[in-house]
């Protein structure tokens, strides 16, 4: 692993996976304790659950380094392979309940732009990429495909919509899409995973052994991130803490063949969130 991806790891605290030689799973930034706890007052607040279902607008940038699916120019059969992992995973198709979210794409939009296609979190890259290219209002979902800056993917949560609207949206690394060259990570479940955190929802192992931990109480407590697919594994084991770790959860760090549901909390929770941040 190369010390420029270690020390993107130090600095927004995640755990790369012993397994793969890659990017890492994750970038998206955790947010800070007195910051959870003014977005937890906010979804009390104003969040109420709809009672109707939510199709999402959406639009895919495609930002590449030049031709060829080398240098990031994705096709859209992938695109649209990736939209349907999307909405068979909201559906609940693949495991789970239904979250009642589905996502219509609306357009593509393609971009040779090398240092585009390299940005890094919260760089100037970035910043310039999503203010030239997004689309829509705070319900418009956009999709950013890049090399992944060192990570699969990141996303914005909706509590940073009102205040930096152009930056919203999720970054994924291209070759996270079906079909793509990562073995463990090419089902398309880093689009899935990063469109949670869109939704408001945290890792699982957010928080670790606590009694908040990722602030949804149908998800058991995780201590750390899994990685593979590990079976019946229980990293909090006091009886404060019952059942094992939520390893199938798309919003853990498994594999893509071995992440499949959200639970009943974390649907109520993305539901919340849609009405107070993103309506």
């Amino acid at each position: 692993m190369s010390s420029r991806i270690i020390a993107l790891s130090l600095v927004f605290g995640f755990v790369a996976s012993p397994l793969f030689a890659g990017p890492q799973r994750c970038g998206t930034r955790v947010p800070t304790d007195d910051e959870t706890a003014v977005i937890e007052q906010q979804l009390q607040a104003k969040g109420r659950k709809p009672t109707s279902t939510i199709a999402i607008p959406t639009y895919v940038h495609v930002i590449s380094a030049g031709a060829g699916f080398e240098n990031g120019d994705v096709p859209e059969s992938m695109i649209r392979a990736q939209m349907s992992v999307l909405n068979n995973a909201f559906a609940g198709y693949t495991g789970g309940p239904a979250t009642g979210f589905s996502f219509n794409l609306v357009g593509i939009t393609r971009t040779v732009n090398a240092r585009w296609h390299n940005m890094l979190i919260q760089s100037r890259e970035e910043r310039e990429a999503k203010a030239a290219l997004r689309q829509g209002g705070g319900d418009t979902l956009n999709i950013y495909l890049t090399a992944g800056g060192g990570y699969l993917g990141w996303a914005t949560f909706p509590s940073s919509y009102a205040s930096q609207p152009k930056q919203d949206g999720i970054v994924v690394d291209f070759r996270s899409l079906p079909h793509g060259p990562y073995a463990e990570y090419s089902e398309g479940d880093t689009a899935t995973h990063e469109v949670g955190h869109w939704l408001s929802l945290y890792h699982t192992f957010q928080g670790g052994c606590t009694p908040n931990n990722d602030y949804v109480s149908d998800t058991p407590a995780e201590a750390r991130p899994a990685f593979g697919c590990p079976s019946s594994r229980d990293t909090c084991t006091r009886a404060s803490y019952p059942g094992i770790d939520p390893v199938e959860n798309f919003m853990d760090y498994t594999d893509d063949a071995c992440m499949y549901l959200f639970s009943s909390g974390q649907v109520s929770r993305m539901k919340t969130a849609w009405t107070a941040f993103r309506q």
